[in-house]
């Protein structure tokens, strides 16, 4: 199996956007948006289609996020809420260790760490503005580890 493809949702009607371009960028992703498409307290999901701009400390430019998935869910009480999804490695939402020897992989490892931080910062600002909820899903939330 790919680590990327065409997801094709077997309840289109729930997904927001073309149901027939729909694409995972890992198994993770994949196997949340089987999730979405089976789920029935899922009323409503989309992938990757929104923008959040934020500033890159590498650059000082203004750049556009495309966050991984926009769910609208029902919970047990029927209140609807919205949640904005990232799915990354577990390694990939901690801060990089501090090494005494700044090798490439280090620096981008650093790099990165800024990069999403300044993008999960400008995606809450953006559901505070919403009143939605962000967060951040990793191998072990999906089940995989």
């Amino acid at each position: 199996m790919s680590y990327k493809g065409k997801f094709k949702p077997k309840n289109p009607i729930k997904y927001k956007g073309d149901p027939t371009n729909v694409t995972y960028r890992s198994l993770w992703e994949l196997k949340l948006m089987r999730y979405l498409d089976d789920h029935p307290d899922i009323i409503q999901w989309s992938s990757e289609e929104i923008i959040i701009p934020y500033k890159s400390p590498i650059d000082g430019k203004f750049h556009r996020y495309f966050p991984d998935f926009v769910v609208r869910k029902r919970d047990k009480n029927g209140k609807i809420s919205t949640i904005i999804i990232e799915v990354k490695p577990d390694k990939q939402t901690r801060q990089p260790e501090v090494k005494f020897k700044k090798n490439k992989q280090y620096i981008n490892e650093v790099m990165t760490w800024g990069v999403n931080q300044a993008k999960w910062k400008a995606a809450i600002e953006y559901c505070k503005d919403k009143n939605w909820t962000f967060t951040l899903m990793t191998e072990k939330h999906l089940g995989i580890i």
